[in-house]
């Protein structure tokens, strides 16, 4: 027993001595962490059913196309963007009848008018150059812009007929972020009457140079009195002949 108790200490002293001279066995056999899943492409749609409070902009998304060109931009270029999502309340706050009245091309106008092809963060919507140029464009090709002020890590943007608070971000991470809006922004386009168009004027009434008068038409429309044919020649030489002819019988009589 005497013996018994030696070897078994140096057989517990020769343990570390073992970690040193054979690290890599140990570390080999020793547990790994599993490798991190590699994360899906980015989803707009998903991003926002997640939050259950922009079904109708979800709605919108979809039945324009809007959110689809969203997903292939921010996952097929390295072109950011930024999505500003009115929540349900947002779109139940509008007047009666707002969304009804739109046409399809304006049901696109109004959620591109929610997009900015670009990447911006918070801070960044501070200080951005106004007007910020939007996915919106007009008839000709005009792009729809939007205007932001920022204060006190506040920022506000404005349509022209809309302001409204941009409140936290729903994703903030590149290259695409998502800012919820209590208020949906509608384009100051949608509301301006169409300025007159010289191409659409009418004509002066008065200008007599090139329609001329009523007058000057109903002449224009008469036959000139020199304009006779050769058979109008020929009947009044006859005529004068006959005249002519009447005359000196007429003294040859008396």
């Amino acid at each position: 027993m005497a013996h018994q108790k030696p070897l078994s200490l140096i057989l517990l002293s020769l343990i570390p001595l073992f970690f040193i001279l054979f690290p890599q066995t140990i570390q080999a056999q020793s547990p790994t962490a599993p490798a991190p899943a590699p994360t899906g492409p980015i989803d707009i749609f998903a991003i926002l059913k997640k939050e259950n409070q922009y079904n109708t902009f979800i709605k919108f998304l979809n039945e324009t196309q809007v959110g689809t060109q969203i997903n292939n931009q921010v996952n097929n270029s390295n072109e950011g963007m930024t999505v500003f999502a009115p929540s349900d309340n947002a779109f139940n706050n509008l007047p009666g009848g707002t969304l009804n009245k739109l046409n399809d091309q304006q049901k696109v106008q109004l959620i591109q008018y929610h997009v900015i092809p670009k990447f911006y963060t918070f801070d960044d919507l501070q200080t951005v150059s106004n007007p910020v140029r939007t996915q919106a464009t007009g008839q000709k090709g005009e792009p729809f812009g939007l205007n932001f002020t920022g204060q006190n890590n506040q920022v506000n943007v404005s349509s022209g007929v809309v302001t409204t608070n941009i409140y936290n971000a729903i994703r903030k991470d590149r290259p695409l972020a998502v800012f919820q809006l209590d208020k949906v922004l509608l384009p100051v386009e949608f509301t301006d009457a169409k300025a007159p168009s010289t191409d659409d004027a009418p004509a002066p009434s008065g200008d007599t140079t090139k329609k001329g008068t009523s007058a000057d038409n109903t002449k224009a429309n008469e036959p000139s009195p020199a304009s006779t044919t050769p058979n109008d020649a020929k009947r009044i030489s006859v005529g004068i002949l006959g005249l002519i002819s009447g005359v000196f019988l007429m003294g040859a009589l008396s």
